[in-house]
C-alpha cells in the first residue's frame, strides 16, 4: 500500500505529539491529585496539633475546647472525634465517623507518637475522606488519639474540574500542532517535490534545470548538491556532443587527409606499373609517394602515441640537464621551417638552467608547442625562454602570430581539436591531436601548462616542471 509522504509526516508529529501530550497530562493530573491532599492533609494536621495542645494544657475544658473547635472546623467541612487507647468514643460524635479498627502497624506508630495519615480509604470508612491521626501521649504512654477526617468529594470535584481544563488545553493543543505540523510537512514535501520534479527532467535530457536551495537544513543542501550535479551533467553533455561534433570533423578531416595520399600513391604505382611515367619523372613520382607514405605513417602514430599517454602506458626516464641544449636543439631543428614564413626563432636562456625531465618527451612537448607557434605566425619572432622557480623550472615559448581567440583557449588542449581547420599544411599536428598529446605529457611530468593569447597580438605557452 502506497502512503504519501506528506501523510506519514503529519502521522508522525501528531503521534509524537499525542504520546507526550499522554505523558504530561498523567503526570501533571497525578501530581495535582497528590498537591491537593497532600495540602488537605497537612491543613488536618495543623489543626489537629492545635486541637491537642489546647487540650494537654487546660484538660478541665475539654469539652468547651473541643466544641469550640468543631464550629469552626465544620464551616470547613472538617471534622474530628476523640477516642482513648481502646479505641472508644470519648466525645459525642459530630461527624459521619462513630468507629473504627486500626492496624497493628497504625497503631505501632500512635503508641511511638507518630502522625498516622489515611488517604480517601473507602472501604474503611463510612465514606470515601482522608483522615488523620494524632496521638495523646502522657509519661508515655498512648491515652487517646484525636482523629481529624474530610470528606474528598470537595477535593475530587477541584481535581475534576483541573482534569478538564487539562483536557481542553490539550485538545486546543493538538489542534494548533495538528494545523502546524500539516503546514510543515505540506513545505517539506513541495521542497522534495521540486526536487523530484527536477530529476524527472534531468532524466528525460533535460539539463537546464535549478531548483531553490540554501543552507538552512539538510534539502537545501540536498537542493545545492543536485544543482552543482545537474551542472556538472550539463557541462558533460555539452563536453561529449562537442567531442562527438570534433569526432565526426576528425574522421571527415581523416578521410580527406587519407584519400589525397593514397589516390596519389595508387595512381604512381599504377603509372609505374603501366610504364605510363617517363624515365626521368620516376624518381620524382616515388619520392612524391615516399612523402605521402610518411604522412599517412604519422597520422597513425600521433593516434596511437595519444591512446599511448591517456591510458598512461608511456614510462618517463627523467634526468636532469641543461635546458638550453634542448632550445638550441629545437632552434636548429626548426629554424628552416621559420625561415619559409619569414620567422626568428630566438633564445633567452640562462646557460645554467637545469631541468628535470624525460629528454625525449620534453624534446616532444616543446617541438610540437614551437611548431604551432611557427604555423600561426607570419613575418615574426618565436622566443624560446627559461626561467628560476620557486623550486621550478619555467619554459616560455612565445609567437607574435594571429592569437587565439579567448572563447577557444580552454578548447585547444581537447583531443581533435584545430585551431583553423583550413590549415593542415603543418607536418606535426596536423590532425588536432598535438596539444592534447602535449597536456598530457606535461602532467605525467607532475608539471603545469597555461596559455594566455590575445587575437591579433600572439600567444605565451608557459610551462612550469618540478625540479629534482
Amino acid at each position: 500500500m502506497r502512503i504519501k509522504y506528506v501523510y506519514q509526516l503529519l502521522v508522525s508529529h501528531i503521534s509524537i505529539l499525542l504520546v507526550a501530550f499522554v505523558i504530561l497530562s498523567l503526570l501533571f493530573a497525578n501530581y495535582v491529585e497528590n498537591l491537593v491532599y497532600k495540602n488537605k492533609t497537612d491543613e488536618l494536621i495543623e489543626y489537629g496539633q492545635t486541637i491537642l495542645a489546647k487540650f494537654e494544657a487546660d484538660p478541665r475544658r475539654q469539652i468547651a475546647t473541643l466544641n469550640q473547635y468543631a464550629n469552626v472546623l465544620d464551616a470547613r467541612k472538617i471534622y474530628f472525634s476523640v477516642f482513648d487507647q481502646h479505641l472508644n468514643l470519648l466525645t459525642p460524635n459530630i461527624g459521619p465517623l462513630e468507629s473504627f479498627e486500626l492496624t497493628a502497624k497504625e497503631y505501632s506508630q500512635l503508641s511511638n507518637g507518630e502522625t498516622v495519615i489515611i488517604r480517601h480509604e473507602g472501604k474503611r470508612f463510612i465514606q470515601e475522606m482522608s483522615v488523620v491521626l494524632l496521638p495523646y501521649i502522657q509519661r508515655g504512654n498512648l491515652l487517646g488519639v484525636i482523629v481529624l477526617y474530610a470528606p474528598v468529594s470537595g477535593t475530587r470535584e477541584m481535581i475534576s474540574e483541573v482534569n478538564n481544563y487539562l483536557f481542553i488545553t490539550v485538545i486546543i493543543a493538538l489542534t494548533v500542532s495538528l494545523l502546524l505540523s500539516w503546514f510543515l510537512s505540506k513545505l517539506h514535501v513541495n521542497r522534495i517535490q521540486r526536487i523530484r520534479e527536477a530529476t524527472s527532467m534531468i532524466s528525460s535530457g533535460n539539463y537546464n534545470v535549478h531548483v531553490p536551495s540554501s543552507s538552512f537544513d539538510e534539502i537545501g543542501d540536498l537542493g545545492n548538491d543536485f544543482n552543482e550535479m545537474a551542472r556538472k551533467l550539463k557541462n558533460s553533455n555539452e563536453e561529449i556532443e562537442s567531442l562527438e561534433n570534433r569526432r565526426r570533423q576528425f574522421m571527415a578531416d581523416v578521410s580527406h587527409e587519407m584519400r589525397t595520399p593514397l589516390t596519389t600513391i595508387s595512381g604512381m604505382i599504377e603509372g609505374l606499373r603501366d610504364d605510363l611515367i617517363p624515365e626521368e619523372e620516376k624518381m620524382k613520382g616515388i619520392s612524391l609517394m615516399n612523402q605521402e607514405t610518411k604522412r599517412l605513417i604519422r597520422l597513425v602514430n600521433e593516434n596511437l602515441d595519444y591512446e599511448k599517454i591517456r591510458s598512461n602506458q608511456v614510462v618517463l626516464t627523467k634526468e636532469t640537464f641543461q635546458l638550453q641544449e634542448v632550445l638550441e636543439v629545437i632552434q636548429e631543428h626548426l629554424s628552416l621551417q621559420a625561415e619559409d614564413k619569414n620567422n626568428r626563432i630566438k633564445l633567452d636562456v640562462p646557460k645554467d638552467l637545469l631541468v628535470f625531465a624525460d629528454y625525449d618527451r620534453l624534446m616532444q612537448i616543446l617541438i610540437n608547442i614551437t611548431k604551432n607557434s611557427i604555423q600561426f605566425t607570419e613575418n615574426g619572432t618565436i622566443w624560446l625562454r627559461g626561467k628560476v622557480g620557486k623550486d621550478l623550472t619555467i619554459i616560455e615559448i612565445e609567437d607574435t602570430g594571429s592569437g587565439i581567440n579567448p572563447a577557444d583557449i580552454e578548447a585547444i588542449w581537447h583531443r581533435f581539436y584545430k585551431a583553423d581547420l583550413s590549415r593542415t599544411s603543418n607536418p606535426y599536428g596536423e590532425f588536432g591531436l598535438g596539444l592534447s598529446i602535449v597536456k598530457k605529457l606535461v602532467q605525467l611530468h607532475d608539471g603545469e601548462i597555461e596559455v594566455e593569447s590575445e587575437e591579433g597580438k600572439g600567444t605565451i605557452f608557459t610551462i612550469q616542471l618540478p625540479v629534482k
